[in-house]
């Protein structure tokens, strides 16, 4: 039964295909790398200047350079001087951020999300919401249809009655679709723009499931919750201002426009954005309306280039042949190739197909951990003490070729440090998968594994 569920699964996912990432990274070696600032781009002469100083202070080891190189012709979006990024953990802080950024919003606030509940949280996004479109703050909404299947209407009808505009994406009712009806396509980003000077973007939908926060100090390991037990979340955030944020609200505009959503209102969009810090950022938005995944050739791209170590932390880990073929790749060369996962899920076919890769990892070298208690729901990666990215994107089928997803690569060692005492703090929270205890688990773990494995396409 499984086998033509799956087997019918492929066929339905028709021709879709990942890229060929050799070809994509050899047609753009030689490039120089380049930068622009709040007032546009920088010549060539300082961007090699900037190029130099960061290689100097990283070690002079080659991923900045190769990848710089490679990002920018991969994403198209520059890679902007002058940002701050902070980093968020857990629904607290990033809660607070998001809700103080919006108090002081004067003339807009654009907010995407996959899921946007009617609960506790979702009623206070909703409150605040209309209260600044009361003030005269225009308050524009992408939603995920089939991300908020569960949100009733009526939730929506009291925020388009207060005069927010609301765009429901790709939805599941094929008469309410404004363009071609593609199913599988959604809108798995969470990006919150307010005024065009600050963002959010990362990995928390709105919903009380984060309310609890993760919990820190855990000793011993925690019984894996039953499947649908309420459990702390553990997720990861960022808050960008500076120059880079104009890339975001890009990326808001498109997608409104692509969904042919209702003209916005006019608003001050993309006002002059002032230098707020020395972060280096690049925005990177993907959607199946590409040629091909840009975070995906990023990714592949960065692991490639990696000298030192590769650290993931990730949600959701069904890798595609090619993303397992790098990390292996990275792990024979001498990188220190660590990976934190769930150690249970909200979803059980998905945290059994990563577990069935677990094999050919720790063969080859790499070092796998699984989270206590919280439910590990952050998609963060950082390399070599310099390279970090954070955003929407799990290391899965779907996010790759089916969905829209954003995320933000941060270059520099300040940034990297804040990461890897992140990273730190998860790894002590979690245990080590033992290669030789992994060999003797039970067959019933093995049959659940098989059996995920054969739908991991779709998940």
């Amino acid at each position: 039964m499984i086998l033509a569920t799956a087997l019918s699964v492929f066929v339905a996912a028709g021709c879709a295909a990942l890229p060929d990432t050799e070809a994509h990274i050899e047609r753009h070696t030689g490039q120089a790398a380049r930068f622009e600032n709040a007032r546009g781009a920088l010549s060539t002469a300082k961007s090699a200047a900037i190029l130099a100083e960061l290689k100097s202070q990283s070690g002079d080891i080659d991923i900045l350079e190769k990848q710089m190189v490679l990002e920018q012709a991969i994403a198209g979006s520059p890679l902007v001087l002058g940002n701050k990024v902070t980093l968020l953990q857990d629904s607290a802080q990033t809660y607070a951020a998001m809700f103080a950024a919006m108090r002081t919003a004067r003339d807009h606030i654009n907010l995407e999300t996959y899921i946007i509940e009617d609960d506790e949280i979702g009623r206070q996004f909703a409150d605040l919401l209309l209260e600044q479109q009361g003030r005269g703050v225009q308050v524009n909404l992408i939603y995920d249809s089939f991300g908020a299947l569960n949100t009733p209407k009526e939730f929506f009808t009291r925020l388009t009655d207060g005069g927010i505009a609301v765009l429901e994406f790709n939805p599941l009712n094929p008469l309410a679709v404004r363009k071609t009806w593609q199913i599988d396509n959604r809108d798995h980003r969470k990006l919150l723009v307010v005024d065009g000077k600050v963002a959010f973007i990362g990995g928390i939908n709105i919903s009380s499931v984060y309310s609890s926060g993760s919990v820190p100090g855990l000793g011993a390991r925690s019984a894996r919750p039953e499947f649908g037990a309420a459990v702390p979340w553990r997720d990861t955030d960022l808050q960008i201002e500076g120059p880079v944020v104009a890339e975001l609200q890009k990326l808001f505009m498109e997608t409104w426009e692509k969904q042919r959503g209702k003209p916005l209102a006019a608003k001050d969009y993309f006002p002059a954005l002032n230098e707020q810090g020395k972060d280096i950022v690049r925005a990177i938005g993907s959607s199946p309306d590409d040629p091909f995944s840009l975070i995906y050739l990023t990714l592949i791209s960065a692991i490639g280039n990696a000298e030192r170590h590769v650290y993931l932390t990730q949600a959701y880990f069904v890798p595609d042949p090619r993303l397992l073929q790098a990390l292996v790749n990275a792990a024979g060369r001498g990188v220190d190739v660590k990976l934190i996962l769930p150690s249970h899920s909200d979803s059980d076919i998905v945290f059994h197909a990563g577990r069935s890769h677990y094999s050919a990892l720790l063969k080859a070298g790499v070092k796998i951990y699984e989270r206590r208690g919280p439910l590990l729901h952050s998609k963060t990666v950082l390399i070599d003490g310099v390279w970090s990215c954070v955003g929407s994107t799990n290391l899965d089928w779907r996010s790759f070729l089916d969905n829209d997803e954003i995320n933000a690569v941060v270059l520099g060692r300040d940034f990297a440090g804040q990461m890897q005492t992140m990273f730190t703090r998860d790894l002590d929270a979690s245990e080590a998968i033992d290669p030789e205890q992994w060999k003797s688990r039970s067959t019933l773990l093995r049959i659940k594994e098989w059996e995920s494995s054969l739908l991991q396409r779709l998940l």
